[in-house]
């Protein structure tokens, strides 16, 4: 399988998301490439390529749905961002009750 044959949707990158925090501490946070390269995997693309690259576009586009909707916080060396530019990384939101 190539790059090219597979199809990602944002369900499928959110899903990738919400199981890989699902696995980590509540303060973990986790890596976009990571949710990619999950994606890729499930779709049986080969793990010595760089396939997960072609998927990234939609990780991104999930990613932004997700903070709109509240689900996640982005961050960056310990920093909080308030919207997806440049590199980041993804965690858990933590609401104020």
């Amino acid at each position: 399988m190539t790059h090219g044959d597979m199809p990602a949707r944002s369900h499928d990158a959110r899903t990738a998301a919400l199981e890989l925090l699902d696995r980590r501490s509540d303060q973990a946070t986790i890596c976009p490439s990571e949710v990619a390269r999950a994606i890729a995997s499930k779709a049986g693309a080969d793990p010595t390529r760089q396939a997960w690259r072609a998927v990234m576009p939609v990780v991104h586009a999930a990613i932004d749905q997700m903070m709109d909707d509240g689900l996640i916080e982005l961050s960056w060396k310990g920093n909080n961002m308030p919207s997806r530019s440049g590199p980041y990384r993804i965690g858990r939101a933590h609401r104020e009750d």
